[in-house]
């Protein structure tokens, strides 16, 4: 019987390398500690579902949809330009754009050099006169530029005609246009 038992616990030895295959348990405390933590949060995650959401949303007003529309892209002073309107209910933003034209030329220095440009945007309202009119300077590097201008409150129904020109140095302004309907 001895032999038997000593062959038995020979048996049962696992060499190092086979020892991987065998999973290691976690003591049964670190185990329902891990239970407990998702329980928690499983309640809490059911507590936040269960929260009258739609309660908090009818206390919220209801905000108009902004559409924003631009005008086509135009070339001055070698950039590409284009003025944006968003509009919110009769609400109405203005703003132009400035930004590279395409891929540099072959052989053209690279960052480009920083250009100071000179901006003018402006804008009126069919049959109800001037918006306002905006002119700065801006330096374009190599990102686009927004050029901030004109908030105005217009009556619904009219329309809305922007205009935004860019001058260089050596190259005069050739004005992008948009016109936009106010429909609230």
């Amino acid at each position: 019987m001895a032999k038997f038992l000593s062959w038995a616990y020979e048996m049962s030895y696992v060499p190092r390398h086979l020892s991987l295959i065998v999973p290691s348990y976690p003591p049964k405390e670190e185990l329902m500690n891990r239970i407990a933590r998702i329980a928690a949060g499983a309640a809490g995650a059911a507590a936040l579902l269960a929260a009258p959401a739609p309660a908090l949303a009818a206390t919220q007003p209801t905000a108009a949809a902004t559409v924003t529309t631009c005008g086509w892209s135009g070339l001055q002073a070698g950039l590409s330009t284009k003025v944006c309107a968003d509009v919110t209910g009769d609400s109405v933003v203005l703003y132009g754009q400035i930004g590279l034209a395409g891929p540099p030329s072959p052989g053209t220095p690279w960052p480009p050099a920083p250009q100071e440009l000179l901006t003018r945007l402006s804008a009126d309202a069919a049959g109800g006169g001037s918006l306002g009119a905006v002119s700065g300077r801006t330096v374009f590097t190599i990102s686009t530029v927004r050029v901030d201008g004109i908030t105005a409150t217009v009556p619904c129904g009219s329309t809305v005609h922007a205009s935004f020109s860019v001058e260089g140095n050596w190259r005069g302004p050739a004005p992008v246009t948009v016109d936009v309907p106010v429909v609230c």
